[in-house]
């Protein structure tokens, strides 16, 4: 009998997997590669931090801290929660390490790797989601709000992403927000809205306006909104950021009903959409955080940043039609007839690897038509056939595989020809 396993990923945990892991790091690389070009330099944060920084930084009447955290108590009694978004991780190893302070503003920083968040999975909404992040902080610039958003908007362009949308607003500064905050709490006060919906205006009036479900959406239609009471300071701000994307030939939508799911967002606030993934239809967005930094302890200083989801865009480049991936598992295969013919492949293949020339070997002493098979599914550019006599008359086959021809090639010269013709 035959035993297998009963074990399984957890629950709303995708397995990424040749070869189609390969489309899920050309993603998560192409974004991150997007912000390096512009002087981002790679943080690496723990994946859990004490549950307090979340529910101070992200906000208690959040969805994510009230219903979507994954909270655990070690054994001090401590409690720790996986972190749901990387923001407020950053800030804290910011102020921690003393960043802020070393005298260059602002601290440019870019992240990747896996967040979590308990919630119901489906197609593009995981419970443990992939993401790639950047923040710039200390520094109160539209011209750096434009920046962010502009090496987002380049990551997606870069892997061939084009059928999304950026839409954008300004939620406005503390010289307007509060008196909006009263005007907003008024109006939905004199709504028929359920207990616990009342409840969230009391905290957090602009998380109603973020309701998904159709009655409150109807009753909320004419309610007032941030964009249409900026302060001069914040409105200015805004048509400046707008401003800076013309200029940057990033096309956008305001949106003056947009809010984001966190609640340290201020003044510019964006999400990148893309209409093809149905109901998960943001793959990325963020804004600008003028009061978090002093909300968890740091100096006053402002920041913006944004997390676009690897997940959401691969799905979004395959609604396309299209992938970022090399399908190419290397560019060279080695087919070796007899053991002498494999211990100078093997050793040949070092000195190519050692070249920057991807290389695998057939193993296992599969026969000639057998090691072809691995070759063709390889996607290799070139075959390299060694048997005894070309051995024996110093020479190697090269088979390039997109037209079946092959030739014969010095052995003490097929690196440099591969270099060549590889472009190493």
């Amino acid at each position: 009998m035959t035993k297998t396993s009963s074990f399984t990923a957890p629950k709303g945990v995708p397995d990424y997997l040749p070869p189609g892991s390969a489309e899920f790091v050309a993603v998560r690389d192409g974004l991150i590669h997007a912000a390096r070009l512009a002087g981002y330099g790679h943080v690496e944060l723990p994946v859990f931090e004490q549950t307090a920084l979340f529910a101070r930084g992200v906000g208690e009447s959040t969805d994510v801290v009230s219903k979507e955290m994954w909270t655990f108590a070690d054994r001090n009694g401590e409690s720790f929660t996986l972190r749901p978004e990387g923001t407020a991780g950053v800030m804290r190893a910011v102020i921690q390490h003393g960043l802020d302070k070393s005298g260059q503003l602002p601290v440019k920083l870019c992240y990747a790797g896996p967040f979590f968040r308990y919630e119901r999975p489906q197609a593009g909404r995981y419970r443990q989601l992939q993401q790639v992040g950047i923040e710039a902080i200390g520094i109160d610039d539209p011209a750096l709000d434009a920046e962010v958003i502009a090496i987002a908007d380049a990551g997606f362009r870069s892997l061939g992403l084009d059928g999304f949308r950026l839409e954008i607003t300004s939620l406005g500064d503390e010289t307007c927000r509060p008196q909006y905050r009263e005007l907003l709490q008024e109006y939905l006060r004199g709504l028929p809205l359920d207990e616990e919906t009342q409840r969230r205006a009391e905290i957090n009036p602009l998380r109603v306006l973020d309701d998904k479900r159709p009655e409150v959406r109807e009753l909320t239609a004419n309610a007032p909104l941030m964009i249409d009471h900026l302060s001069e300071s914040a409105k200015a701000h805004f048509e400046q950021v707008l401003g800076h994307l013309d200029a940057l030939g990033v096309p956008y939508v305001v949106n003056p009903r947009m809010v984001r799911g966190l609640d340290y967002y201020t003044k510019t606030t964006f999400e990148f959409v893309h209409d093809q993934l149905g109901a998960q239809s943001g793959i990325g967005g963020g804004g600008r955080y003028d009061g978090l930094m002093a909300e968890l302890g740091g100096q006053p200083l402002s920041g913006i940043g944004f997390g676009i989801g690897v997940d959401r865009t691969v799905l979004a480049l395959a609604a396309e039609g299209k992938s970022a991936a090399d399908p190419a598992r290397c560019q060279v295969y080695g087919v070796a007839l007899g053991d002498a013919a494999k211990a100078k492949l093997v050793a040949l293949a070092g000195e190519l690897r050692a070249a920057d020339i991807s290389v695998d070997l057939a193993y296992g002493g599969r026969g000639m038509k057998g090691a072809m098979k691995g070759a063709d599914r390889s996607g290799a550019k070139y075959t390299l056939v060694l048997g005894d006599r070309d051995l024996a008359e110093n020479t190697i086959g090269v088979k390039e595989m997109a037209t079946g021809e092959q030739r014969s090639v010095p052995l003490d010269g097929v690196v440099a020809v591969l270099r060549e013709e590889l472009g190493r």
